[in-house]
C-alpha cells in the first residue's frame, strides 16, 4: 500500500521536509493524452491524520445529501480490514481537512459512519460526514468531486491529488490489470500509472481525476517499493493465465466508476441495488 504517513516519516526526514517524495521506473505506453479542459487542484480534496481523501459525489446525488468522503480502505482508522471483510454502517468522528483550491486548510468535516469499507476487490473507505454537499459549499465556496460512472480509458491524462501531502501527481493510465496481488489482498481491475506518478506513503487515498472532466476514476492506493514479489508494500500483477510481473516503482489505482450504482436516493448505501457490484459483507 502506499503506506498511511508513520511508515514514511524517516524516509522523509533523511531527504528533507521540502523534498518532493519519488520513486519511480520508467513504463511508459504510447498514448496520447487529451488536452486539459478542466482545473485540477486542491479545492474538494481532504487531508486525514494519515492518508490523503477527497469529498465525493455521484452524478444522482442532490445538493442536500450528507457529504460523502472517500479514501482508501487500508486507511480505515479502526485498522486494515482483513480479505474477505467488508464494513458497513460503523460508527466513525473522524475528521478530515477541507482545502481550497490553493491546498490551504479552511474547514475541518467531521464522520458520523463509516458507511462501506473493504480490501478486497478493490481498496476504498467511503465516509458520510455531519454536514452537506449544499453547507460545505455555503459555508466555504467548494464543491464536490463527481465520480464518473463509466469504466475508464487507458491512455487517460490524470492528476493524483494529494490532500495530505499538498502535492499534485501528473501522468497518463498506463493500463489495467487483471489482478493485482499485495500480501494477504488481491484487488480486481486495477489501474496502472506511467511512471511520473511517484506517489509515496500518505497519497494513500488521494482522488485520481481526469484531467479532461475533472471527474474522480480512481482511487490511489499503492506502489512496488522494492522490486519484491506480492509483498506488502510491493504489489504484483497477476494476469488472467496466472503469469506474475513485477514493476518495481510503478503505482497504482482501484476503479471508483462501480460505486455510484451502490448508492441510492439520499447518498444512502444498498449493496442490492441493481448494478451494484461491490463486494458485500
Amino acid at each position: 500500500m502506499n503506506k498511511p504517513l508513520l511508515a514514511v516519516l524517516s524516509s522523509v526526514a533523511l531527504a528533507g521536509l521540502g523534498a518532493t517524495p519519488a520513486v519511480a521506473a520508467p513504463h511508459t505506453a504510447p498514448h496520447t493524452a487529451k488536452a486539459a479542459a478542466a482545473t485540477v487542484d486542491f479545492a474538494g480534496t481532504v487531508s486525514l491524520s494519515n492518508c490523503s481523501g477527497s469529498v465525493i459525489r455521484f452524478p444522482n446525488s442532490a445538493d442536500t445529501d450528507p457529504a460523502l468522503v472517500l479514501t482508501n480502505g487500508h486507511c480505515l482508522e479502526t485498522g486494515f480490514p482483513s480479505p474477505g471483510e467488508v464494513i458497513t454502517g460503523q460508527s466513525s468522528s473522524r475528521s478530515f481537512g477541507l482545502l481550497n483550491s490553493a491546498g490551504t486548510r479552511i474547514a475541518t468535516l467531521r464522520a458520523n459512519q463509516v458507511v462501506y469499507s473493504t480490501m478486497t476487490d478493490t481498496d476504498v473507505t467511503i465516509y458520510r460526514t455531519t454536514t452537506t454537499y449544499a453547507a460545505i459549499k455555503n459555508n466555504y465556496g467548494i464543491s464536490p468531486l463527481t465520480v464518473q460512472d463509466t469504466h475508464p480509458t487507458a491512455g487517460t491524462a490524470i492528476k493524483v491529488v494529494s490532500g495530505y501531502w499538498k502535492t499534485i501527481y501528473s501522468c497518463s493510465i498506463d493500463g489495467f490489470v487483471y489482478r493485482l496481488e499485495e500480501g494477504d489482498w488481491t484487488w480486481k481491475d486495477s489501474v496502472r500509472y506511467t511512471s511520473a506518478c511517484n506517489t509515496i506513503g500518505g497519497t494513500s487515498g488521494s482522488p485520481v481525476i481526469d484531467t479532461a472532466t475533472g471527474k474522480v476514476v480512481a482511487v490511489n492506493n499503492t506502489g512496488n517499493e522494492d522490486g519484491e514479489r506480492c509483498t506488502e508494500n510491493n504489489p504484483c500483477e497477476v494476469d488472467a493465465n496466472g503469469n506474475v510481473t513485477v514493476r518495481q516503482g510503478i503505482n497504482y489505482a482501484e476503479e471508483t466508476y462501480n460505486i455510484p450504482a451502490c448508492f441510492t436516493t439520499g447518498n444512502k448505501l444498498n449493496l442490492s441495488a441493481s448494478g451494484c457490484t461491490l463486494p458485500k459483507p
